[in-house]
């Protein structure tokens, strides 16, 4: 199959948006040549550059179709009507039972015909998320300037403009030329192919794949900070991402930071480099914060970069002297002195001030730190505390750093430590990958910022949609989830949302429903069984729920729950047919007309069941499961040789009776016709 090289040669796109369009052209281009029969389609992406190399058939195929038209008996108008729209005449129509039928072929199309067609419109659609215009002689956009689009096919130019009437489209048309990088290899140059292409790029010092960027800047810096200083890199993937976007040839340079500044948050130091300057922190082999930084040049440097390293670190002396101000500054003021400044912040039109919401948290604080053990006193202070340092300067530069600012502040106005803790934490965790909080104060104001929110936003009808999740509320409820299930807290929900909600109790079983919800997507993620957890049902104590979800799923997991599950599901399913015949089938198991052994061994197995309520109650979950499956033998056995619907309707009741029996039994346990399997 003829090779296809499609390249769009710009100024530099912004890193975040570069992978997106690169799925995007392939997206685009594998619609509008799909009669070609694309394949094997390779989207590339870089900072001035996205790209595709693909395999497509030589042509598209003659083709022959046959359209019904109108009846015969219609209108002169319609027949009309018809044939302009397939721009035919009353000769090209035949008629065929009561209807005209057209006959169209359509000869064989040449692939570089069809991609000179679509490629225009195409690229005059593209969905950048922002585009701009420029030279003001065309109406076509993109993400930044399109300077070249280099098309081939086998190596063959596909000859087509962006120009259409009245619109010169830049003068852009497609050739054989590509750049390489802009400062080490200007200028312009002819490819004739795929590995043609790659391989000038390399010798015009681009590393075309964005993973291979990505590996040699990280390989590329953990060498530097290693062999220079014997310091590690603080890790940080989406830095690398960015800048494996910003860098054609990524050369990793070391510069130094100025004791002066190392008094300073090492997180303010990272974050500082990081939004900023796009660098990278280092720590010593004790994981303490050290004076050196590391970035990446787009550049091999004549004098090994020195020029570059003495200039970097210029812009970084003056980007940690405004950190320094507002360090100093902050310190100033204590913390406690800015919970007034809350009244002036407003968390969201219907829902009020930061202050506030700072009411509502120390309220909830210290109502779950009462019902989980911790300190009443220093709960109450931490939630108090927690937002004051949203009218700090260094939280207003860097929003990043709310939380980590006011747990160092409150340390430096002789808070307890418990409590600094609490306000560093109490974002946490902000992610699947982020720690949960552990200390009890810690936790209890964690689960106060978060539960607040679901419950406030969710009384104002602010909920999640398949449209957005605009509050992060999803976030939210799995971090209440992985805090109780990571410290292994017993905590009633239900007490706990209605509390927040402050007597609007409407909204609890909605949002205890939407954190169970949650629950079922974690346990699904991790490969656990989530269709017990439904089966089970809504237990607003997550660890008790979750502990009777495993002993469940450890007794389906054995030959003799299986088959149980099997069985219940027969059983169930001849309850389901009777009763919509003759309604709910109720009354207990008469023993006198148990006229089978196997159905009275059934009904003693079910009468030695009477415990797993209790069971169940004490939280002896594996105990019960293992009492229950006593039943799979005898109901196997009922099933082979006991007949449910006989002649005799009392008979036939009675049995009916007894697998209602068996069927409320293990629903007190789980409603088994949930399970999958």
């Amino acid at each position: 199959m003829p090779e296809f090289l499609l390249e769009l040669f710009s100024e530099e796109i912004p890193a975040r948006m570069q992978a997106r369009g690169a799925e995007d052209l392939m997206r685009l281009v594998g619609e509008a040549l799909s009669p070609l029969g694309i394949s094997r389609i390779e989207p590339i992406y870089g900072p001035r550059r996205i790209a595709l190399v693909a395999q497509v058939n030589d042509s598209v195929p003659e083709s022959k179709v046959s359209e019904r038209g109108p009846r015969l008996s219609a209108p002169e108008v319609a027949l009309a009507g018809f044939l302009r729209k397939h721009n035919a005449v009353q000769a090209d129509v035949r008629q065929e039972g009561d209807f005209w039928v057209l006959d169209k072929s359509s000869p064989a199309l040449p692939a570089a015909t069809l991609i000179a067609e679509r490629l225009p419109a195409l690229l005059r659609r593209f969905p950048w998320p922002k585009s701009m215009r420029w030279g003001g002689t065309s109406a076509f956009t993109w993400i930044r300037p399109l300077k070249r689009i280099l098309c081939l096919l086998d190596g063959v130019v596909v000859p087509f403009t962006l120009a259409e009437a009245g619109d010169d489209g830049h003068r852009l048309a497609s050739s054989n030329l590509t750049e390489g990088h802009r400062m080490m290899a200007p200028g312009s140059f002819a490819v004739t192919g795929a590995a043609d292409w790659r391989e000038k790029l390399a010798k015009g010092f681009v590393v075309l794949e964005a993973g291979e960027r990505r590996a040699l800047v990280e390989h590329g810096l953990n060498q530097i900070v290693t062999r220079e200083r014997n310091l590690a890199i603080v890790f940080d993937p989406g830095l690398l991402d960015e800048v494996a976007g910003l860098v054609e040839w990524p050369v990793p340079l070391l510069g130094r930071i100025d004791d002066d500044f190392m008094d300073l948050p090492a997180e303010v130091m990272q974050v500082s480099m990081r939004v900023n300057q796009r660098y990278f922190a280092t720590r010593d082999a004790f994981g303490q914060a050290a004076p050196f930084f590391a970035f990446v040049a787009n550049i091999e440097a004549a004098d090994g970069g020195a020029t570059i390293v003495a200039g970097n670190e210029r812009v970084l002396r003056a980007r940690f002297a405004d950190a320094r101000h507002f360090w100093d500054l902050d310190r100033k003021q204590r913390l406690e002195s800015r919970v007034a400044a809350l009244k002036r912040v407003i968390f969201h039109a219907e829902l009020g001030t930061q202050d506030e919401r700072v009411t509502r948290l120390w309220k909830l604080a210290g109502h779950l730190a009462e019902t989980i053990g911790a300190n009443q006193a220093l709960a109450i202070r931490a939630a108090t505390l927690a937002k004051a340092d949203l009218t700090t300067g260094m939280v207003g530069e860097f929003p990043e750093l709310q939380g980590i600012m006011g747990s160092y502040y409150a340390l430096h106005d002789g808070e307890p430590p418990e409590v600094a803790a609490a306000i560093r934490d109490h974002y946490a965790p902000k992610g699947p990958g982020d720690d949960v909080p552990t200390a009890p104060v810690s936790i209890v104001v964690a689960l106060a910022d978060k539960l607040d929110s679901l419950a406030q936003f969710f009384a104002i009808g602010e909920k999640p949609t398949g449209a957005g999740d605009p509050y992060a509320l999803r976030r939210a409820a799995l971090g209440v989830i992985r805090i109780i299930r990571e410290n292994n807290l017993r905590l009633s929900l239900r007490d706990a949302i209605g509390f927040s909600l402050e007597g609007r109790r409407e909204f609890v079983a909605e949002i205890l429903d939407f954190l169970i919800d949650r629950l079922r997507i974690q346990l699904r993620a991790e490969g656990a069984r989530h269709d017990v957890l439904a089966a089970i049902g809504t237990d607003d104590d997550l660890t008790r729920l979750l502990a009777r979800t495993e002993a469940v799923a450890a007794l389906l997991g054995t030959e003799d729950g299986a088959n149980l599950l099997a069985a219940y599901k027969r059983a169930a399913n001849i309850l389901r047919i009777e009763e919509r015949k003759d309604g709910a089938i109720t009354g207990k198991t008469d023993r006198a007309q148990l006229i089978l052994p196997e159905e009275e061994t059934l009904a003693a197995v079910l009468d030695g069941l009477a415990n797993v309520p209790d069971l169940l109650a004490r939280e002896q979950f594996s105990v019960a499961m293992t009492e229950m499956a006593a039943l799979r033998v005898p109901l196997d056995r009922f099933f082979d040789k006991v007949t449910v619907n006989v002649p005799e309707p009392a008979l036939r009741t009675n049995r009916l009776r007894l697998l209602a029996q068996v069927r409320s039994t293990i629903d007190q346990v789980a409603d088994f016709s949930r399970i999958e399997g």
